[in-house]
């Protein structure tokens, strides 16, 4: 960038075929953000050049990047190594899905997968996954929309992007889950709550969750729940300087116990109050709350 131009905040969205990028890329045109659809990696420096002119400047550029390009991850790459030697600092989103959400939603369109060629849709999918594993290993942010429909999708994006300044400020989401249904795939740290007592075992307690008081002062009186909060904030006050110095604007934390009901619900809401006194941006999500 010269000293005419302006730096752009510049977002690409990219990941699996059939896993959003559209949707997320209309939410974030409805959110006033500059968007160009399937943009070869090529020219992300040119966009970025062409929207920091002061004259017509475009403070904040959304790209959508297809992935069918065999040489889209070392494209993606260079072109992004490209934009920081311009002093442009890009956001990487990757929209993931499982296999089975792929599968319902292009049969649902009746449509082959880009990469399917002669074989099978999983066979496409397989590939896919093959070819963007390396930039969804080094995105800012993974949205796993297996479970969601297009408006939930709508309001994740609005969440990290509403009141978007393009500032390097942490966002973070803490996320309860219950083992008994699975890792959430786009978690960046996980924790383990079932070393506490689980307050489904005390009758009056089963029935709420942890988001009400008995179970939360139940949860927080247990044998080493403070000691793992105040070691847990330790570490992520090392994470936080770590990810500034490199630039990671989001982190996904999860905490899991075994239903996703009680413990992990309530050491989720504390452990975001905590990183909210520390200067942090929390929202809160419970994935398994009221799947019982």
């Amino acid at each position: 960038m010269t000293a005419e131009t302006k730096v752009p905040d510049i977002v690409i969205v990219t990941g699996m075929s059939g896993a959003g990028r559209s949707t997320a890329a209309k939410s974030l045109e409805d959110l006033d953000w500059f968007v160009v659809d399937n943009l070869p990696p090529g020219l992300l420096a040119t966009m970025a050049d062409l929207g920091g002119r002061v004259k017509d400047a475009v403070p904040r550029i959304a790209v959508v990047v297809d992935v069918r390009s065999r040489a889209f991850t070392a494209d993606l790459h260079s072109s992004i190594e490209d934009l920081e030697a311009r002093g442009v600092h890009p956001r990487v989103v990757f929209l993931e899905a499982s296999d089975a959400a792929l599968v319902r939603r292009f049969e649902s369109v009746r449509r082959p997968h880009p990469l399917q060629g002669d074989g099978t849709l999983i066979d496409g999918i397989s590939r896919e996954r093959e070819r963007v594993r390396e930039v969804r290993a080094e995105a800012d942010l993974v949205l796993d929309t297996s479970d969601l429909n297009v408006h939930q999708l709508r309001a994740k994006i609005v969440s990290f992007f509403g009141n978007d300044t393009g500032e390097s400020r942490l966002r973070a989401t803490v996320l309860s889950f219950g083992y008994k249904y699975g890792l959430p795939v786009d978690a960046d740290l996980v924790v383990d709550c079932r070393f506490l007592p689980n307050p489904h075992w005390v009758p009056e307690l089963r029935p709420q969750t942890g988001r009400d008081a008995p179970v939360r002062d139940y949860v927080l009186a247990q044998r080493g729940a403070k000691e793992f909060l105040d070691a847990y904030i330790e570490v992520l006050r090392l994470l936080n300087d770590g990810y500034e110095r490199e630039g990671k604007h989001y982190v996904t934390l999860a905490v899991g116990c075994t239903g996703g009901k009680h413990r992990s619900v309530a050491m989720a809401e504390q452990l975001a109050t905590r990183l909210r006194d520390e200067g942090v941006e929390v929202q809160v999500a419970h994935r398994d709350l009221g799947r019982e």
